[in-house]
């Protein structure tokens, strides 16, 4: 699906919430006066509303972004142990992602997390956004600007997997938007280390060292 199914689902949302709240309205004000118990009724009436709006939601996050991550971890056996909840920013804005990182097992490694990461933007890569949040147990803690996102999806079956991972944390956001790691340069061996420990200490930062401080605490 392309890019601005997004926007044409958001569009139809707001329209469908407007087109109701006006109608209440004119059903509100249809006398010269409210009938007996309108008032009971309306209100009834705006929750049984609310109501369809929220599955309306919860099912434009499901169908467009979370069943794509679930078809992604049950597509390989190494996902095992890793769970990933993934929804729009406040449930609502279509423009940004949040990519939820809600369980790593001990048996998961960073790259096997970072493969999620990079099928996810296979699978989304016709999908356009402006922001992927990476989160972990609902906390945000990087950000990708959604043209590099649709880049990883777009060359994941055709970049060398070697440089992926390598230049990745060059990419990464901290939630302010500044850079999170720096670009390296000079010799090839001297480059390639400090490319591998940014990506061994963004995945320290994601999740790896909540882990630590959770098992200590136990």
């Amino acid at each position: 699906m392309a890019g601005t199914e997004i926007s044409n689902v958001t569009i139809s949302i707001y329209t469908l919430i407007s087109s109701l709240y006006y109608w209440c309205l004119g059903f509100y004000y249809s006398g010269s006066k409210p009938v007996k118990n309108m008032e009971k009724r309306f209100a009834q009436l705006m929750l049984v509303i609310i109501g369809v709006l929220a599955a309306i939601i919860a099912t434009a996050n499901y169908v467009l972004l979370q069943h794509p991550m679930s078809q992604v971890l049950k597509e390989d056996a190494r996902n095992d142990g890793i769970q990933v909840f993934t929804h729009f920013k406040y449930f609502v804005d279509p423009t940004t992602v949040v990519y939820d990182l809600r369980s790593v097992s001990g048996e998961s490694s960073p790259m096997d997390v970072t493969r999620v990461l990079l099928k996810y933007a296979e699978r989304q890569q016709d999908r356009s956004f402006s922001t992927i949040e990476l989160s972990h147990q609902g906390t945000g803690k990087f950000l990708l600007q959604g043209d590099y996102f649709k880049k990883l999806g777009k060359e994941f079956k055709q970049q060398n997997p070697a440089y992926t991972l390598r230049t990745l944390p060059e990419n990464i956001l901290k939630i302010d938007g500044s850079a999170a790691f720096g670009t390296w340069t000079g010799g090839m061996l001297g480059v390639f280390s400090k490319q591998l420990e940014d990506f061994s200490q963004w995945h320290r930062d994601w999740y790896i060292s909540d882990l630590t401080a959770d098992s200590t605490t136990r």
